[in-house]
């Protein structure tokens, strides 16, 4: 495969490059793409090095698949120049999640509505994604009527700058900020720009892609997101409740036998899922299972994944590889 990955300088492309090697995708021409800032530069992926290139060059040069992460006004002006030209763009910002012409997808869930004809296909937010790989299987079993989520996000998502902040702030220097108020030993309930009747956008996506990922508008959903001082990954304490009984054990049976989720609850010796032990690691973390003693059918879990990798980069890269194993790319490179 030619694969372009736009964004290849940022902090979810490079760790698109890392995925990309450690599950060995069959790259046999990479096309590292970024701003004209960096176009030029030096790049590694797998002991080589490649020249970083620009977007009219990449559309050019024709890849079999272009891994998007460049922010939303990019992947609305460029996505369809590449997909023109027959790339399959696998784009992860919130341009085209929304979009009724366009799949949102994670694969364990989802993969199987792809086609051919899917020239782009959108990537869901990272504190999304974590979030229905535990609920899909319930909501199968179960039905979800209503959740309450509450988010606990890493700087990570926020990106690079938001990460110097916290650096700065906890070293005394002064410098850039991400965030209108501290966020060393701080927590700010403000991810991403307010919108509609008080919540942000963030709050909504999670809403909005949720209906949309389980196919099921009728879920009634609220949301409350909060940025933490953490790198390591985002942590949900999410509330459900049923329309029919469950028992906790059959849950946690459930959870543990569904692919990319793992169960940490184990109380008596203190294991529960926290955002230090996801970093790196592309599965997502399910603990303190237990019922809601205030509601009939209802049940609380708390959810934490890596967002730079099943919350962004793993998830792209899964999207590939499932087009690839069912051949619904074509690869242009001559053996």
């Amino acid at each position: 495969m030619k694969v372009a990955v736009v964004g290849a300088t940022g902090m979810v492309g490079n760790v698109m490059l890392q995925v990309l090697a450690e599950r060995n995708f069959p790259v046999t021409e990479l096309i590292p793409v970024a701003s004209e800032r960096s176009v030029g530069n030096q790049l590694e992926f797998k002991g080589e090095n490649y020249t970083v290139v620009g977007l009219e060059t990449a559309v050019s040069m024709k890849p079999d698949v272009a891994l998007f992460s460049a922010g939303g006004s990019t992947s609305l002006e460029w996505a369809p120049k590449f997909a023109k030209v027959g790339t399959t763009v696998i784009d992860n910002s919130s341009a085209w999640r929304m979009d009724p012409t366009k799949k949102l997808i994670v694969p364990e869930i989802n993969a199987s509505e792809l086609t051919e004809d899917d020239k782009i296909i959108a990537n869901p937010n990272c504190s999304t994604i974590q979030m229905v790989m535990a609920l899909a299987p319930l909501h199968k079993k179960y039905t979800v009527n209503r959740l309450v989520i509450s988010t606990y996000q890493s700087i990570t998502g926020t990106g690079v700058k938001a990460v110097r902040q916290l650096e700065n702030e906890a070293n005394g220097v002064e410098g850039e900020t991400a965030y209108p108020h501290q966020i060393h030993k701080n927590a700010l309930p403000h991810c991403d720009v307010f919108e509609e009747v008080g919540y942000t956008k963030e709050e909504l996506k999670l809403v909005r892609e949720t209906h949309k990922i389980l196919n099921d508008p009728s879920i009634a959903i609220t949301a409350t997101a909060v940025r933490i001082p953490v790198v390591g990954g985002h942590s949900e304490s999410v509330n459900i409740e049923f329309d029919n009984h469950y028992e906790v054990a059959d849950v946690r049976t459930i959870l543990s036998e569904t692919d990319g989720v793992v169960v940490q609850d184990n109380i008596e010796n203190n294991e529960y899922p926290m955002p230090f032990y996801s970093e790196g690691k592309d599965e997502v973390f399910v603990g303190r299972i237990r019922r809601d003693l205030s509601r009939e059918n209802a049940l609380n879990m708390w959810i934490v994944s890596d967002n730079l990798r099943k919350g962004a980069a793993t998830n792209t890269v899964q999207i590939a590889e499932y087009l690839v194993a069912n051949n619904l790319i074509k690869s242009s490179v001559e053996v």
